[in-house]
């Protein structure tokens, strides 16, 4: 926890205390274009229909969105875009030998890789825009919905798509800018607002469908039941393997250093909040298509929108899944193993090399079978919870994941730049470190 000594330093450093006001100003000129909506939808229809989907996938990416779904704001698709075309240019890395070449080119092909996912979250804002604008326009002819479009038709499409896709472009740079100008991981940051301001609603609301009737102990449950699951989630975001390597004598121009030990550090969760996000798109699917009347797909969108076990079960196998999935494509045994060989180190007993990659893959897979079990428990407890208590608990825990990584991370990078500076910190002198991860951003 920061101490008085310890937030009193954040002030004497100039160039940290503009970093941050610069963030907030960025933070704030994203939660003003929020409530700016896109012309011809009327805003108060708008709100009034997402008021009555109690629950579902819609309302989890209105979460993720901080409220923009909602308005059907010029934000209405968030920053999802972009996360999406980096997953697929992390993917394509692995068949299209020209991007896994970038990878490797350090500096200059991270940047050629951005600007390829630049174009892609742009096509994609197109594509999604262009779904988002038919999807209102059914709810707008729908009774529960009426009234939302004003002028239906193809003008309204065209300008949602140009309106949501300059949206979407205009968060990316945001978020570029936090990264470059403010305190950095500024995609996270933008995820991390989202969320955080949606809380005071779902207490407002809570206390609003609940008035003259606040039952004390199922608020102490749900609280108590948030603070297990931060320190669940904290505890598992910085837990890691540390697999012992050993360096060989080896001569650095004139100097020549001993044989050092070291160690490999492998996270539990290396696939971080990618799984529940990939599990969560993957059971918009069937929606999509009952939207374009496909046979069959309302059928299964009333059993995965009603939630249930059934939910629970698909929405924790699909995690357990892209667990294993995403960590084969991030993580390479093959290429850590050639890179201890140059580096003439090795880990003690293993010959280097193939028997090398072969121990760390099964290390892997062993960690990330509980990495797995974490993830899944923390997404589908909430839900499962809030059935108990009878409490409809907007948030869930990716949220909590997202929240958490990026709320250690955030105080991770302020307290090393007080430390550069001979500072104590945020934690105070004498104490320990602040760890956290980063999520991924592509």
């Amino acid at each position: 926890m920061a101490t008085l000594a310890g937030i009193a330093n954040f002030h004497k450093v100039p160039e940290l205390r503009r970093r941050v006001i610069f963030t907030l100003v960025m933070l704030a000129v994203y939660r003003i274009g929020v409530f700016v909506t896109v012309p011809g939808v009327d805003r108060a229809a708008m709100s009034k229909y997402m008021a009555k989907q109690s629950g579902g996938l819609l309302n989890f990416f209105n979460m993720f969105s901080g409220g923009a779904l909602e308005n059907f704001s010029l934000f209405a698709l968030g920053i999802m875009p972009y996360i999406s075309a980096s997953i697929i240019i992390q993917l394509m890395g692995m068949v299209y030998k020209p991007i896994d070449e970038l990878r490797k080119e350090g500096e200059q092909g991270r940047r050629k890789i951005d600007q390829y996912t630049r174009y892609g979250t742009v096509g994609l804002s197109l594509f999604q825009a262009y779904g988002s604008a038919k999807l209102v326009e059914g709810w707008s002819a729908s009774d529960a919905g009426a009234g939302i479009v004003t002028h239906p038709g193809l003008g309204f499409q065209l300008m949602t798509m140009i309106t949501l896709t300059t949206g979407t472009a205009f968060l990316m740079w945001i978020g570029e800018q936090i990264t470059e100008r403010g305190i950095g991981n500024g995609i996270s940051l933008l995820i991390f607002a989202g969320i955080v301001t949606g809380v005071p609603n779902w207490i407002g609301s809570y206390l609003a469908t609940n008035a003259g009737n606040i039952q004390p102990l199922t608020i102490s449950a749900v609280g108590a039941f948030v603070v297990a699951a931060i320190a669940v989630i904290a505890f598992f975001e910085n837990g890691r393997r540390q697999i012992p390597i050993v360096y060989s004598r080896r001569q650095v121009g004139r100097r020549v250093y001993g044989a050092q030990n070291a160690h490999l550090p492998l996270k539990v969760n290396t696939a971080g909040t990618i799984p529940p996000i990939f599990a969560s798109s993957l059971l918009m699917f069937p929606a999509t298509l009952a939207n374009m009347n496909v046979p069959g797909a309302d059928k299964l969108q009333s059993i995965i929108s009603g939630g249930g076990w059934v939910f629970n079960t698909g929405y924790a196998l699909l995690i357990v899944f892209f667990c294993y999935f995403y960590t084969s494509v991030t993580f390479q045994p093959v290429d850590v193993a050639e890179n201890l060989k140059k580096q003439q180190a090795n880990i003690p007993g293993i010959r280097p090399g193939k028997q090398t990659a072969d121990y760390i893959q099964g290390v892997m897979n062993r960690i990330t079978f509980g990495g797995a079990m974490y993830v899944a428990a923390v997404c589908v407890l909430p839900s499962v919870v809030g059935d108990l208590l009878r409490v409809q608990i907007t948030f869930g825990g990716t949220s909590l994941m997202i929240v958490v990584g990026v709320a250690l991370d955030t105080v991770n990078q302020i307290e090393a730049q007080l430390i550069t500076r001979s500072y104590e910190g945020l934690t105070g002198p004498g104490a320990s470190r602040i760890r956290a991860r980063r999520l991924p951003e592509g």
